[in-house]
């Protein structure tokens, strides 16, 4: 098994500071993989990543229990600046981009605050070559897809070994979202960045992934390698809209539980 970059063990997360909404999570990232969060809206996804990132603390959440160690450190509940330092880098929910400047000054903004790294502001265009295209041109009048790239491309300016993706499909046509999911593959397999992807798009994201958990309610209920997932009966209904497979399925299910880890 190969080493892990990210454990995060048993931990759970309160906002405000009793709203208990992670309940007992545990993760682990191996180097150099992708592993995907999967689970609908509401299930904690987003949490998850805030956690690692540290971010939980703006939204006044912690991590009331368990651990989140990474790279042999524990980092739970650090000053996000500090685990970004670290390499952990988060492209949040939403296309976080600075949409009154245009593409080239969003580059040069964000490589002028990670200057110290040895930044190459063209490995943004390296993978999302259609951007260069677009280099002088007010990130506002941008596709959702191109500002998605745009916000991926941003966070390889900081040199991740941990790159946090929240949701790069939410929103976008589905030949977009092949391009963003090819070029995710790529910077993975070139860059040898380590993924951490939540998604509620199932298919995609286990297209691409090593290892899938999914969530429902701040609880993991199911996990295994991606190629497992894929074809577990209720996966495939729930999640990825196959019909006609034999059992109950999660549709019709009042309950889940957690099944066995595949080995």
């Amino acid at each position: 098994m190969p080493p892990a970059l990210l454990e995060v063990n048993n931990i759970e997360v309160v906002y405000h500071p009793y709203i208990l909404v992670l309940k007992g999570i545990s993760v682990r990232v191996p180097e150099r993989s992708i592993v995907a969060i999967l689970g609908p809206n509401g299930a904690g996804k987003t949490t998850l990543l805030k956690a690692v990132s540290g971010l939980i603390k703006l939204d006044r959440g912690r991590v009331s229990r368990g651990e989140i160690v990474y790279a042999g450190e524990r980092i739970e509940n650090r000053d996000p600046d500090d685990v970004s330092r670290r390499g952990v880098i988060y492209v949040v929910e939403g296309r976080r981009v600075f949409k009154e400047m245009t593409v080239e000054e969003n580059i040069e903004a964000v490589a002028y605050a990670w200057r110290g790294r040895g930044v190459d502001p063209d490995i943004v265009y390296k993978y999302f070559p259609r951007l260069r295209e677009r280099r002088r041109t007010r990130v506002g009048y941008l596709s959702g897809g191109e500002q998605q790239m745009l916000a991926i491309g941003l966070a390889l300016l900081a040199r991740p070994r941990l790159l946090l993706l929240d949701e790069p499909s939410l929103g976008l046509a589905p030949k977009i979202v092949s391009e963003v999911y090819e070029s995710v593959r790529r910077l993975y397999e070139e860059e040898k960045v380590t993924i951490l992807l939540a998604e509620q798009n199932a298919r995609k994201a286990l297209e691409i992934a090593d290892y899938g958990y999914i969530l429902e309610n701040g609880k993991i209920v199911l996990d295994g390698p991606a190629e497992r997932l894929r074809e577990d009966k209720d996966v495939r209904e729930f999640y990825l809209g196959v019909r006609g497979a034999e059992g109950g399925g999660y549709r019709r299910a009042k309950w889940y539980r957690r099944k066995k880890r595949w080995v």
